[in-house]
């Protein structure tokens, strides 16, 4: 058997927050909040609902940010724990695979296969760039 997980009305989560029910709306009418729905269309908000509730009520009330700097910035966060957790996968996949590393201390021998470094290439200069570039200067 499954345990549900905890939920709350928009009645509930605005007196908890002090807040009227309408900011609670507005707030998923600019997709800040996405709560769930029951089967009887009643918004109902989780735990993690709530915890980004909390945030946005911080960044307006408490440092005046407005609802697009809002967006930006839950944007922002989002994009950065997404950032983290791929870091984190690979850092995983270089520690699981740190033996197979071990042994690539040198470069490998250009007769290997590798890239070999260019070294700068001398083009000659166009004759039109040659013209303008010998004329004296007023």
């Amino acid at each position: 058997m499954r345990k549900r997980a905890k939920t709350f009305t928009i009645s509930a989560v605005a007196e908890e927050f002090d807040l009227h029910p309408q900011t609670l709306r507005l707030y998923e009418r600019e997709g800040l909040l996405k709560p769930s729905r029951s089967e009887g269309n009643t918004r109902l908000y989780t735990d993690a609902d709530l915890e980004r509730l909390e945030l946005i009520l911080s960044l307006t009330r408490d440092l005046g940010v407005n609802l697009a700097g809002v967006e930006i910035i839950l944007n922002m966060r989002e994009k950065m724990d997404a950032m983290q957790r791929e870091f984190e996968r690979f850092f995983n996949y270089l520690q699981s695979h740190a033996d197979e590393f071990s042994h690539f201390t040198e470069p490998p021998p250009p007769e290997a296969g590798a890239l070999v470094r260019v070294g700068r290439v001398s083009r000659p200069v166009p004759a039109k760039r040659r013209a303008t570039a010998n004329k004296p200067s007023r």
